[in-house]
C-alpha cells in the first residue's frame, strides 16, 4: 500500500506556510503575496488597485495550487477567509477531485504551534 502524502497550508492573504506531515513535521516553503510590494505603484486609482489585488491573489493561489497538486490530503488552516477562497478555486478544478482537502479556522500561530496542530490533526484516527 502506498504512503499517503499529507500537507498542511497555514495561510492568510499575505503569506502561506507550507508544511509537510511526517514524523518530524516541518515547514518546507513560505509563499508571500506580492500585493504590498505592488502597492508602491504610482497609479492609485481604485480600479487599478482592484486589478492589482486580483492579479496578485491569482498568482499567490497559483503558486500554492502547484504545490498542493503533489499531495493526497491537504489541510488548509488559518485566521482569514483566504483558505475558503482557495478551496473554492480548487473545487472548480477537475485536477483536484482525488485530493482530500480539509478546512479549519485557526488564529495566528507560531511555527511550533502550526507544526503541532498539523501533527495532531493528521495523527487523529479520523484523518489517517
Amino acid at each position: 500500500m502506498a504512503t499517503t502524502k499529507k500537507l498542511g497550508v497555514w495561510m492568510d492573504y499575505s503569506s502561506a506556510r507550507i508544511m509537510e506531515f511526517s514524523e518530524n513535521t516541518h515547514e518546507i516553503e513560505t509563499i508571500e503575496s506580492k500585493f504590498k510590494s505592488k502597492l508602491k505603484s504610482k497609479e492609485r486609482g481604485e480600479k487599478h488597485l482592484h486589478l492589482i489585488a486580483d492579479q496578485c491573489k491569482a498568482d499567490y493561489f497559483k503558486k500554492i495550487t502547484s504545490i498542493i497538486s503533489k499531495y493526497d490530503k491537504v489541510l488548509l488552516f488559518g485566521p482569514t477567509d483566504a483558505k475558503k477562497e482557495l478551496f473554492n478555486k480548487l473545487s472548480e478544478d477537475h485536477r483536484f477531485v482525488k485530493i482530500r482537502i480539509y478546512l479549519k479556522q485557526t488564529g495566528k500561530m507560531t511555527l511550533n504551534q502550526r507544526n503541532r496542530y498539523l501533527f495532531n490533526y493528521f495523527s487523529s484516527p479520523l484523518y489517517r
